[in-house]
């Protein structure tokens, strides 16, 4: 079994997988767990990264330069084992770089470090993705964790909202049965800043604002403590739980399924951003606490 490594400030602790670079616990100086432990009967997952792409491809498989590759949902690094490169009483830095395995579905030579820092009641974590290719590399990243819904102090899930920092008018998407991107938005049930949060909303599966505003905002519920998440540089974001499940999973993205019916090369995929060869990008999201 993969390593789990602790860091942590004087209000806050994280435990995160060398697995999938997960993160595992996020527990305050009271002993209060914000991190959903994951059910396989429900949803085994806590928190994985998304990487090299966010949701799912038309046919699981992709296109480049006239080649096609199998890809599964969400890209292959949630599945592999990371390694430690930094690691601090507050901060830790796992990587993944490519090999014959991940070469045999992404077709390009790169690195993903995975950094974790505590500062206070904040948890930052940053991706850097590097391409160690010849050619541009297309990529997306997510993150995709799990808080506990009903918030630590809250008796149960009713009267949770999230508040953003912008009104939020623009349509929502949503997913096709095949997992692909609806072409048909939809009206958002946003009320200026304000969602609120019923099992309702996620009967059709996760709501995504391609067109979103805010780049903060507070998930809070009725004599609960709140989560404030930060995702500057992360343009879309994904809502997501299973209906009566106790998590809600507040996703920050730099891209998405393909819409349905595509059938260009990966480049050329909606939300996709280009690294140029020995160029690095960031993608980073902060969760505050209390």
């Amino acid at each position: 079994m993969a390593a789990v490594h602790r860091i942590a400030s004087d209000r806050l602790t994280a435990e995160i997988a060398e697995a999938g670079a997960e993160l595992q616990r996020l527990t305050d100086a009271a002993g209060r767990d914000w991190l959903w432990a994951g059910d396989p009967a429900v949803w085994a997952g806590r928190a994985p990264i998304l990487f090299p792409i966010v949701g799912t491809l038309n046919g699981d498989r992709f296109r480049w330069r006239g080649q096609d590759y199998a890809l599964p949902r969400h890209g292959f690094a949630r599945r592999r084992d990371f390694r430690v490169v930094e690691r601090d009483g507050d901060g830790l830095m796992l990587r993944l770089e490519s090999d014959a395995a991940t070469r045999a579905v992404w077709p390009f030579d790169c690195t993903l470090d995975m950094i974790f820092t505590i500062r206070a009641a904040t948890l930052t974590m940053t991706a850097r993705v590097a391409n160690r290719s010849a050619d541009p590399m297309p990529a997306s990243f997510g993150f995709h964790p799990a808080l506990r819904w009903p918030l630590p102090g809250a008796r149960d899930r009713a009267d949770h909202v999230i508040r953003f920092d912008r009104p939020e008018p623009a349509p929502i998407r949503r997913l096709d049965a095949d997992g692909l991107l609806d072409p048909e938005p939809r009206p958002t049930p946003i009320e200026g800043d304000t969602l609120r949060l019923d099992d309702r909303l996620f009967a059709d599966d996760a709501l995504i604002f391609d067109r979103l505003e805010s780049r903060r905002l507070v998930f809070e519920g009725p004599g609960a403590a709140r989560v404030t998440v930060d995702f500057q540089g992360m343009p879309q974001l994904g809502l997501w739980t299973k209906p009566g499940a106790r998590y809600l999973c507040i996703e920050p993205w730099q891209g998405y399924s393909d819409p349905a019916g595509f059938d260009g090369e990966i480049g050329d995929k909606p939300g996709m951003v280009t690294i140029a060869p020995g160029q690095s990008r960031s993608f980073a999201m902060a969760i505050t606490v209390g």
